[in-house]
């Protein structure tokens, strides 16, 4: 009943559009979800949350978290994105693989220990929304509100192993200033011949502190803006460099470290997304491992970098497949998801 319960409400979240900031559609399905799983529930913005019946405010909480938003559809589907077809197995749609698969595994998770009156650990269920964008009202926003969060499972494609580490993400925007002029005329100032100085300089950055899971802090120049017409030298180039965090270091040493390194006008996007990491002592993680799952660290960004707690990302379905053409999830991923995600928090709470 749990996986059939699970696949359907999978199935309604797909066909209805659901782009970061624009949640609303998704938001009251899952309303309905907890209406009829008689399982009252909070609502702000785009954001739900629910805790278990017996909720104690002297134990400890367990966030169980995943989003409902999605990215764009890419220009390389072949299939209506919004139609939530099963053919082989496969459960087609937009969402349906990030993170529809693990937002639905989550609910029937809770839905499984709701009643359950001799919980160690209180439950917290957070539906969250403008996570693909990181917006200003996706779960960073929505803390404040809730309980105090002493651990939490994050719901992400992992293929259900776990992902005991997360880098953070700095992107910078940076700014080589020159001399507008018309291009056939000398000018010892175009900022377009400079670049070369300053990609070099990128190349040349070094963070030595190279973490065990994550591996070394990864920067990567992903954009280049400059001039509008053949004749005429732009008075500025514009570049974006995005920049993956291991847990060695804080994202304002990053920040440091670029401005010092960089001869032009060099800006971070944000400082909040942090990376994340549980010990691999922490009990969850050792109840994982009991059921057969293997550890590793996981270079793509998630709601965790909103928690300042221990996290677990952890979730059916394949992070490749993210945000890709024709995105799918196995209805077998949903099935093994809920069973495995009961079976792990059945050790602990």
């Amino acid at each position: 009943m749990l996986n059939q319960r699970a696949i359907k409400l999978l199935q309604d979240l797909i066909e209805i559009e659901s782009f970061s900031k624009n949640e609303s559609g998704t938001a009251k399905r899952l309303e309905k979800w907890f209406q009829d799983s008689n399982i009252p529930f909070q609502r702000k913005e785009n954001n739900l949350w629910a805790v278990n019946k017996s909720f104690d405010p002297k134990k400890p909480t367990l966030l169980l978290n995943s989003h409902h938003d999605t990215v764009l559809p890419n220009k390389a589907y072949t299939r209506d994105p919004f139609r939530a077809d099963i053919s082989d197995g496969k459960l087609y749609g937009l969402g349906s693989n990030d993170a529809g698969g693990a937002l639905v595994s989550l609910l029937a998770c809770f839905n499984y220990f709701y009643k359950n009156p001799n919980l160690k650990y209180n439950l917290l269920m957070v539906a969250s929304a403008e996570e693909e964008t990181a917006g200003d009202k996706s779960l960073r926003y929505l803390i404040p509100y809730l309980p105090k969060i002493n651990f939490a499972i994050i719901g992400e494609p992992t293929q259900m192993e776990l992902a005991i580490a997360e880098k953070g993400l700095v992107v910078f925007d940076i700014e080589i200033k020159g001399t507008p002029s018309h291009a056939a005329h000398p000018n010892k100032d175009n900022p377009l011949m400079k670049l070369p100085e300053i990609i070099k300089k990128i190349e040349n950055i070094s963070f030595e502190k190279v973490s065990p899971i994550l591996g070394p802090v990864k920067l990567t120049l992903t954009q280049i803006n400059a001039g509008s017409q053949h004749n005429v030298v732009p008075s500025e180039v514009k570049l974006v460099l995005d920049v993956r965090v291991n847990e060695c270091y804080q994202n304002h040493e990053i920040d440091e470290v670029i401005q010092k390194a960089l001869p032009c006008n060099v800006k971070a996007r944000s400082l909040h997304l942090k990376s994340s990491s549980i010990s691999i002592d922490h009990p969850i993680v050792k109840a994982g491992e009991k059921l057969g799952r293997k550890t590793y660290g996981s270079p793509t960004l998630s709601d965790q970098a909103s928690l300042s707690c221990p996290s677990l990302k952890l979730g059916p379905g394949d992070s490749t497949r993210s945000h890709s053409s024709d995105e799918f999830i196995y209805v077998k991923e949903i099935e093994e998801g809920i069973s495995i995600y009961i079976n792990l928090l059945k050790q602990i709470i």
